[in-house]
């Protein structure tokens, strides 16, 4: 009798654990939710010629200092040019403001943290493009 509690017992654990082992392979092999779009707005600057390595800098943390200024920014990255190629066209940095929808956008162009950045960043620079798009995987 004990022998045959036993085998019960086994046999129901090993069915449970093939179940479990059948379950977890089904989840992980069922396709993923497709990962939210985001807006993102790219900024590329063109600095003039005699802008400072300290007005640059000045100007790298001022933009930098915007995500913790208007909460709409969702993400934030930035960086220099590096490319090889040499087709930057004389644009130097490029900055990338990420937001969860155009409202988002809408609160960041006009708010008074990023006309302030306007205002320091628009002296030392000679070109300016903006780019703004939808991610799309």
């Amino acid at each position: 009798m004990r022998r045959t509690i036993g085998a019960a017992i086994l046999s129901a654990l090993v069915a449970v654990t093939t179940m479990s082992l059948i379950n977890s392979s089904q989840t992980s092999a069922q396709p993923k939710e497709a990962p939210r779009k985001v807006l993102r707005h790219v900024v590329l600057f063109k600095f003039k010629e005699g802008t400072s390595k300290e007005q640059v800098k000045a100007i790298e943390m001022a933009f930098g200092g915007l995500p913790s200024k208007i909460d709409t920014i969702r993400d934030f990255e930035w960086g220099t040019d590096v490319s090889p190629e040499g087709k930057s066209k004389g644009f130097t940095h490029c900055f990338f403001v990420t937001f969860a929808d155009e409202k988002g956008r809408d609160v960041y162009l006009p708010h008074a943290a990023h006309k302030d950045f306007v205002k320091l960043v628009g002296p030392q620079v000679e070109d300016v493009c903006v780019v703004d798009y939808w991610t799309q995987k």
